[in-house]
């Protein structure tokens, strides 16, 4: 791949004519002497080799980027931890979205070493977190680019994963466009592993392998979620949804996790469905198949599927690769409230942790625990609601208990609990027991609403604690 790779960038530079003089100076020097762009060919081949040599560019004290979710570098950042250990390194921060992978660089060992710090918290680091070995954001998805483009974080050293180049020596950000392309913009050195199996996708994913300061080839497989079916009270979930709040013709947001493939699995009879969502998994290939999603409904990408990153199976990853009919773009744009409210009939579908009587939702934090992040959730609550066709519909799906037993819609929150979507926000509520219409109705019409789908075995207890709250009994009307 090597000779590929020089031979492309070669036939590159010498397609585009006469380079000017600047170009020509930064052969085998950082992008920065001329340009940032990393769309943007340069007149250099970057060295390939070990994974063990790419990082031993970072240093103490640097702040180093890694692109997450199915495109998380899982290679060079094990790498980056034995070249931490090996070099006695310190004080190295890695920030990032949600990653796959042991995330080795939060052990207790290595803390002297190396401190997370989570844009959106997966569970590799929540351990290190809670011990006080790792920080996190609380941050909208949409606003984590205005971290780079503000100058608040500052990569010394971004690890990415990508595809292969192709014949012009243009490789692909793949499954996660997200932040990534922000984080690059804004990189001193940029440290690439490329994977043949990485799909290569459409949109803002392009990056010219000239902008590596290093690379170094993989074949591994990407990390997989999914195979699991829906249990009985999610499948009952999706079809309460499927069968009342999605209409023909909707767009759909929605999240990664059993409920919104338990949603997707009972659409297949829907028709002119649009995708538009920060992430999408494998229950859309088969919407795709059966014919329910066309996107020809859309006024923006019609007759496209809009995404920003993704994680799933071999079959989802085979779907998106080299296929016109996906386009992933940057977070700031696919999450931005403006465009969302654009989609005919913005269908939002997100979960939580729990939802007290007047409709506060939590979603990032068990108590004082803090369990992942803001994730998209009030982006695209907020676009769906705002439809400026007025057909939005914005809504926040859950199992009525949890795997303990208690109940998810609460009295009042666990204390230290966070407030992700404000009660202001939530227009829908669904259990496997029905669906709670919050939108226009007062706290008394609200708690009503919210007992009739709780759990069964919860609700005179809810009713109760209703009353001691709001000092009037909850009615329907």
């Amino acid at each position: 791949m090597a000779s590929m790779l020089a031979n492309n960038l070669r036939k590159a530079v010498a397609a585009g004519g006469r380079q000017p003089k600047l170009m020509a100076a930064a052969l085998n020097n950082s992008f920065y002497t001329y340009c940032n762009e990393i769309s943007h060919p340069l007149n250099r081949v970057p060295p390939n080799g070990t994974p063990e040599e790419a990082v031993k560019c970072i240093k103490s004290g640097d702040v180093v980027f890694c692109s997450g979710a199915a495109a998380t570098p899982i290679t060079l950042i094990n790498a980056m931890v034995e070249h931490g250990k090996a070099s006695n390194l310190s004080d190295v921060t890695v920030c990032h979205m949600h990653t796959e992978g042991p995330a080795a660089y939060t052990e207790p060992g290595n803390d002297k070493i190396f401190r997370s710090n989570s844009f959106f918290m997966g569970g590799n680091v929540r351990k290190a977190v809670a011990e006080g070995r790792g920080d996190n954001f609380s941050i909208f998805l949409h606003e984590i680019p205005q971290l780079f483009y503000k100058k608040i974080v500052q990569p010394d050293v971004a690890l990415v994963h990508v595809s292969p180049p192709d014949r012009h020596g243009y490789c692909s950000l793949g499954t996660s466009v997200d932040c990534v392309r922000a984080a690059l913009l804004h990189s001193k050195k940029i440290v690439a592993q490329v994977n043949k199996q990485m799909p290569r996708t459409f949109g803002d994913a392009a990056i010219h392998s000239s902008h590596f300061d290093y690379m170094t080839e993989i074949d591994v497989p990407l990390p997989q979620h999914g195979g699991k079916g829906p249990s009985d009270v999610e499948a009952k979930i999706g079809q309460l949804i499927a069968e009342n709040l999605v209409h023909d013709g909707a767009t759909l947001q929605m999240g990664i996790g059993s409920i919104p493939d338990a949603v997707l699995n009972a659409l297949h009879n829907h028709k002119d469905l649009g995708i538009h969502s920060e992430m999408f998994a494998n229950g859309v290939v088969d919407l795709v198949k059966a014919g329910a999603v066309t996107n020809r409904m859309k006024k923006m990408h019609q007759g496209r599927i809009v995404g920003s990153f993704l994680i799933g199976n071999q079959a989802l990853y085979d779907f998106v690769n080299d296929n016109p009919f996906i386009e992933m773009y940057a977070i700031d744009y696919v999450n931005n409230t403006g465009v969302i409210k654009q989609q005919p009939r913005m269908t939002a579908i997100n979960s939580c942790i729990e939802v007290d009587l007047t409709g506060q939702v939590c979603s990032d934090s068990i108590g004082t625990r803090f369990f992942s992040g803001f994730g998209g959730q009030v982006d695209f609550i907020r676009g769906a609601a705002e439809g400026v066709d007025g057909k939005g519909v914005p809504i926040i799906a859950m199992p009525s208990v949890t795997n303990k037993g208690e109940s998810k819609i609460v009295p009042v929150l666990k204390p230290g609990a966070g407030v992700v979507t404000s009660r202001a926000h939530v227009h829908y509520v669904v259990t496997e027991h029905g669906i709670a219409s919050l939108f226009g109705k007062n706290m008394r019409q609200r708690a009503y609403e919210l007992i009739q789908i709780a759990h069964p075995d919860h609700r005179q207890t809810l009713e109760k604690q209703a009353f001691e709250r709001l000092k009037v009994m909850p009615s329907k009307s």
